[in-house]
């Protein structure tokens, strides 16, 4: 073996320990998020503090990298994308894990692959094969045997779902706002965009006399530090790391391991049990976007840095 391709196999191992670390931290988010609740936190707070902190440290990050920002127009879309997309998503998805099990909302939310699939046929011309046609059956037919043997409210599932389709019309429009913008930047914009919509949401709550409730325990401060630095900001870095070392599809394929680690941890730490009907779902719901990523298409490789943004 020559020193070059032992240099570049050494690359590859750790682009994939990078992501893997990623699909974890992310992983652990909804089990964070069910612990900062135990400890008298709202979704309102929750949230303010995990944009809060996550996008200052992302900000400062980028910064000390030297990334170039985007200025202009491209600035006001990428901003607009995480004080509306990316606060909407978040929104729906923290407040779906107070109404169905942490594993359920995770599994319901990576059925975006195949919205943004549908979404790209739509808008953006791309064709609809066989393979992807076969592909997106086996994603609806997975998400009805999940629904079927889930235990949640049905406002949980359908938030669920709603977080699905509201990241997948943020990945669509990204892939084409963000085009020759550091992923980096990106991140660090949506992040502070979305801060600021939290932010002046809490200001407008308290105001009106509802405040949003802070963590009340050190258990639940710690709960949602660990969203803001790890399931956030690492795991973001994570995510770009292992992307510039193993390229939009292999990244893809890995991060499939994020609704296992949320799976496994709520079934060790939450005692959350899934039924046999949940575990088909969830296994097609896996195979179907893994067999969407091998498929390819352009959508899906342009937007995969938007991934990172969760």
């Amino acid at each position: 073996m020559t020193a070059l391709s032992a240099s570049s196999r050494t690359e590859t191992l750790f682009g994939a320990l990078l992501v893997a670390v990623s699909a974890s931290a992310f992983g652990a988010m909804p089990i964070f998020g069910r612990y900062a609740y135990a400890g008298g936190t709202d979704v309102l707070g929750l949230l303010t503090l995990r944009f809060g902190i996550g996008g200052i440290i992302l900000g400062l990050v980028a910064k000390q990298r030297g990334v170039v920002w985007p200025r202009g127009r491209a600035l006001a879309f990428i901003a607009a994308m995480g004080a509306f997309g990316y606060f909407g998503q978040s929104l729906c998805y923290f407040i779906a894990l107070q109404h169905a099990q942490a594993s359920l909302v995770a599994l319901l939310l990576y059925l975006y692959p195949a919205f943004v699939t549908l979404l790209a046929a739509m808008w953006l011309d791309e064709r609809l094969t066989r393979v992807k046609c076969a592909a997106l059956v086996l994603c609806l037919a997975g998400s009805a045997l999940m629904v079927g043997g889930g235990h949640g409210e049905p406002l949980g599932i359908a938030l669920g779902f709603a977080a699905a389709i509201v990241y997948s019309l943020y990945i669509v429009i990204g892939a084409r706002v963000t085009r020759g913008v550091d992923p980096l930047a990106t991140t660090a914009v949506v992040c502070l965009a979305a801060a600021a919509m939290f932010s002046m949401l809490s200001i407008a709550r308290a105001a009106a006399g509802m405040p949003p409730h802070w963590p009340g325990t050190s258990a639940a401060w710690a709960a949602v530090i660990g969203i803001a630095l790890l399931s956030t900001v690492a795991a973001m870095l994570a995510f770009f790391g292992g992307l510039a070392r193993l390229g939009a599809a292999r990244t893809s394929m890995l991060s499939t391991l994020e609704p296992v680690v949320t799976v496994t941890l709520a079934s060790l730490l939450l005692g959350e049990t899934l039924g046999w009907l949940q575990w088909m779902g969830g296994a097609s719901v896996l195979g179907a976007v893994l067999w969407l990523v091998r498929s390819g298409g352009g959508a899906r490789d342009e937007a995969v840095s938007l991934e990172a943004n969760q």
